[in-house]
This record gives C-alpha cells, sequence and structure tokens, in this order.
C-alpha cells in the first residue's frame, strides 16, 4: 500500500470534512463546515494555479491519498503570507521587572501581551492524519512534504515560517486557558469561540479582547499550567518541528494557550538541505527510506521512497509517476 501527497482538489472537500469531524475540536484550519472548507479549496486551487512566483495572501492545501484506491486519509495547509487582509494575534510571554527601594526587593511578573509580531509572516498547518492511518510514518510524510513544496517554491513563501500547536483540552472539549481568560471577557464557551473563528475569523478577539497585558499570576492554576504546552496529540509534531529547526520564541495562541513555534524558513532543515536528482535508473535499491517530491503547483507529489545515487526505487516512482531523465527533490535523512 502506497501513499502519497498532492495538491488538494474541488472534489476532496467530502473527505476533508469527514475528518474534520474527528478532530474533536481547537483545529481552526480544519473546521467541520462544508461551506468554510470549500472556500478553503477555492482559494487553494487559485494559489496552485497563480503562474508569477511572488509571494502573495495564498493558501496550498495539500491531501495524502491511498494511490491503490484513491482515498483521502490526511491533509496540511501552508500559508504565504498570514495577516495581510485581517490582524494574526498573538499572546507574547513576557516579564515587567519592578524594584522596590523602601522594601529592598525586586518583583518580576511574568506577563501576555496581546501582539501581532508575527504578521508577514508563512505559517504551516491544519495538520491532520485519520485516525486509522497513524503508523507507517505517513505523519512524518505529510509533515515534511510541506518542506519540499517550499523549497521549490521558496520565492512564494516569507523568511519567516510559524506553526501554531493546538493547546491542552480537557475531556469535555474545553479549553482550560480559554476559560481562564477570553472566556471571561466573550461570554462564550470555548467549542463555540474556535468554531466562530474558523468559519468567520478572528476579528472578533479584536473588537472585544482587552488590549492591556495580563499578570499570569492572576490567572486560576488549570489556565496558568496550560500556557505554551501542546495537546498530548501534537507533542508528537512539536518534535518534528524542533527537529527542523523550530523553537519556541515565546508566543501562544489566543484561544488555547498553545506554543507557537517559529524558524527562519531557509534555515528549516528540510528547505536547507534537501537535494535535486536527475533520476537515471528505476531499480530496487538499499537506500534509507526518505521523502522524495516531484513537479510543481498542482503537479506536486510527495512519497517515502529510496534514492540511492541517480537510481529510484519502482514503487516510489509509480507514485510520484516519474520516469528515467527527470528530477526529484530528496529530503534529508
Amino acid at each position: 500500500m502506497t501513499f502519497r501527497m498532492r495538491a488538494a482538489r474541488a472534489d476532496d472537500l467530502a473527505a476533508l470534512y469527514e475528518m474534520a469531524k474527528l478532530t474533536g475540536g481547537g483545529f481552526t484550519n480544519l473546521p467541520a463546515d462544508r461551506k468554510s472548507l470549500t472556500a478553503k479549496l477555492d482559494r487553494s486551487g487559485a494559489a496552485f494555479a497563480r503562474t508569477d512566483d511572488s509571494i502573495a495572501d495564498d493558501l496550498f492545501v495539500l491531501v495524502l491519498e491511498n494511490t491503490a484506491t484513491g482515498q483521502v486519509r490526511g491533509t496540511c495547509q501552508m500559508f504565504s503570507q498570514i495577516g495581510l487582509t485581517a490582524p494574526f494575534y498573538s499572546y507574547r510571554i513576557g516579564t515587567l521587572t519592578q524594584h522596590s527601594k523602601e522594601l529592598g526587593r525586586t518583583f518580576r511578573a511574568d506577563m501576555l501581551t496581546l501582539s501581532t509580531d508575527l504578521e508577514g509572516s508563512s505559517e504551516v498547518g491544519g495538520l491532520f492524519l485519520h485516525p486509522r492511518e497513524r503508523a507507517g510514518g505517513l505523519g512524518m510524510l505529510i509533515a515534511r512534504s510541506r518542506y519540499l513544496f517550499v523549497r521549490q517554491h521558496r520565492a512564494r513563501f516569507a523568511d519567516r515560517m510559524i506553526a501554531e500547536l493546538r493547546g491542552l483540552i480537557d475531556e469535555g472539549g474545553g479549553s482550560p486557558f480559554w476559560d481562564g481568560l477570553a472566556g471571561r471577557f466573550f461570554g462564550m464557551n470555548f467549542q463555540d469561540a474556535d468554531e466562530f473563528n474558523a468559519i468567520n475569523g478572528h476579528q472578533f478577539i479584536a473588537d472585544l479582547m482587552p488590549k492591556t497585558p495580563v499578570y499570569i499570576a492572576m490567572l486560576t492554576d488549570a489556565a496558568r499550567a496550560a500556557i505554551g504546552l501542546p495537546h498530548p496529540s501534537g507533542r508528537a509534531a512539536m518534535r518534528m518541528l524542533e527537529g527542523e529547526g523550530f523553537n519556541h520564541d515565546g508566543y501562544i495562541d489566543i484561544f488555547d494557550g498553545g506554543p507557537t513555534m517559529c524558524a527562519t524558513t531557509s534555515r528549516i532543515r528540510s528547505v536547507a538541505d534537501a537535494r535535486e536528482v536527475t533520476i537515471a535508473r528505476i531499480a530496487d535499491n538499499m537506500a534509507p527510506r526518505t521523502i522524495v517530491s516531484h513537479g510543481s503547483l498542482t503537479g506536486f507529489v510527495a512519497a517515502w521512497g529510496q534514492v540511492d545515487g541517480d537510481t529510484i526505487d519502482p514503487e516510489s516512482a509509480a507514485a510520484l509517476e516519474i520516469e528515467p531523465g527527470q528530477t526529484v527533490l530528496v529530503a534529508p535523512q
């Protein structure tokens, strides 16, 4: 059984909708709303169709396809530049130091400040793998294929890349961070606010969220404990991001407090160290398995493969639909 990543199409809507219903909430980039998903696919189709190689307000959606059955079993998204049409808000974790001469004491207070520092960055997100397929390195295939796409179309992406990880969600589908902070100002539970944001955008945050810094010490114990922690299902994703060179630079999601990871785009490992290989032979070989991509824009595909010198194995060659004389992009081990 072979899987490959490819550009999403309009007829992938039903599969994306079924996967969206499995996310369990807190997954803003993959809402269980047909209208929103249709808009995403339309926007992605326009981005893939754009021929001028420059940065714009693009969204690219890729899907994981079972080549034997044609079923779509996973997805991911790439935003070329965030914050162009609406503010992109994060909380920045900082420290305020104050000294009292009379008491002879120095006080350091950790604070959350509403910020748009990350505007203009590119973003990778919306990564979801069907629960029945979470084996065989498919999560890695989805994640790293994004960076090969970025390498192939580097001029379409900004110099900084971010990735927002879903924060802690309790058994009832609520967010301790939301309940301890934003929920107090909005009169909405986390699930309602998250759904509203996924469908309508987060301008309402700008309208209603207090602009003054928030002292972390004044939050509930549960809210403080959630700051900067990924959802248990996102810990592996966080490790993969760290392996690619992403770091948590003190920014967190305004809804659930999950960490926002940042990297210099050209220094992401799978962008910087990917190599181009012109294939001369298709034959079994003993090279270690890695991610291999071929093509660009709507013709982009990626799969696990074995490339030894200028030789690629037959299974991945079939998945990538390549022939001798064509060039592939090989991710580093």
